[in-house]
């Protein structure tokens, strides 16, 4: 079976950069979202294996997003992975307390959020 998986960033640029990172080195389907509240929209059409998303993002931010996830009955299982610009002490804590699996800083590698992405999801082995 094919992963899927949810890039959301407003950043077009950084969307691309993260799904062509996915689409390179894992057999996936990559869906994108420019804001929180596109995202929500995305998550009746079927499930992900993670959700890769920004703190700083128009109408819903990835703060809110976590929340909406983790409360969701259908939804509050995906692994989150945030990925921000916006990296200080109290942000990480926030975002993980929140319910986050990991929080990737901004820039980061193809292969980072590749292994940041396959360590979170449930049984499977963290690639290279």
């Amino acid at each position: 079976m094919t992963s899927s998986y949810l890039v959301v960033d407003d950043s077009r640029a950084m969307r691309a950069y993260v799904a062509g990172a996915l689409r390179s080195s894992l057999d996936c389907r990559v869906d994108e979202a420019s804001s929180g509240f596109e995202a929500l929209r995305l998550f009746p059409r079927g499930t992900y294996d993670a959700v890769i998303a920004d703190i700083n993002m128009p109408d819903i931010n990835g703060f809110e997003l976590i929340r909406h996830l983790r409360a969701s009955e259908r939804q509050g299982g995906v692994p989150i992975v945030i990925i921000s610009t916006q990296t200080s002490k109290r942000d990480v804590e926030r975002a993980l307390e929140l319910g986050a699996n990991l929080f990737l800083r901004k820039p980061f590698t193809p292969e980072e959020i590749v292994r940041a992405v396959t360590s979170c999801r449930p049984g499977a082995e963290a690639s290279s």
